[in-house]
C-alpha cells in the first residue's frame, strides 16, 4: 500500500468555517480538487444554499465561491495509507496540525466536520476553542441520508456562520 499526501488547505484571512473531510477519495486525489467525485453531495449543497450552479462551474470558480461566502476546506488527515476511497480503509494516518489555522483565519469562527470520520478528530479541533460541529457526509458512501436531510444539516449550521 502506497503513502497517500492531501490536498492543502483552501481558506483565507475571511474564512469564518472551515469544513473538514477526512482525506480526499480518489477522484479527488486524481484531480486535486476537493470532493470531485460526481455523486458527492458537497458543491451540490453549497450550490443549494446559495443559488449558485457549483456543480457545472470550473474548480476555480468553485473555491472562489467557497471563499467569497467565508467558507474553507481541508481535511483531518494530511497523509494516509488506503486502496479506494473508503474511510474504513484508512491506515497509518497523519492527523493534520490545526493550531497554524486561527493565525491564518483570523475571523475563524467554527469548524464543521464532513462526517463521522473526521468528526472522530473533534478533540483536535475543539483545541481552537470554537463550536465543533458533525455533519452528515456528503459522500455517496453515506446513502442512509437523503440529499434533502443532508441539505437541512448543512444549511443550519452555515446560515449561523456565513454569508448564505
Amino acid at each position: 500500500m502506497s503513502r497517500l499526501q492531501g490536498l492543502a488547505p483552501v481558506l483565507d484571512a475571511n474564512t469564518r468555517v472551515l469544513v473538514l473531510g477526512s482525506f480526499p477519495g480518489v477522484a479527488s486525489l486524481r484531480a486535486q480538487q476537493y470532493y470531485s467525485h460526481p455523486q458527492n453531495h458537497f458543491w451540490k449543497i453549497l450550490g443549494a444554499l446559495w443559488q449558485r450552479p457549483l456543480p457545472g462551474m470550473a474548480y476555480p470558480e468553485r473555491v472562489a465561491a467557497l471563499l467569497d461566502h467565508g467558507v474553507g476546506v481541508w481535511d483531518v488527515y494530511g497523509a494516509c495509507e488506503r486502496e479506494g476511497s473508503l474511510d474504513a480503509n484508512i491506515r497509518n494516518a497523519e492527523v493534520n496540525d490545526f493550531a497554524w489555522v486561527q493565525r491564518a483565519c483570523p475571523l475563524l469562527e467554527a469548524v464543521a466536520h464532513n462526517g463521522g470520520e473526521s468528526f472522530r478528530h473533534a478533540q483536535h479541533t475543539a483545541q481552537l476553542g470554537l463550536p465543533v460541529y458533525k455533519l452528515p457526509s456528503t459522500s455517496p458512501a453515506n446513502a442512509s441520508w437523503s440529499f434533502d436531510r443532508k441539505l437541512a444539516a448543512w444549511s443550519e449550521v452555515l446560515q449561523r456562520h456565513t454569508s448564505v
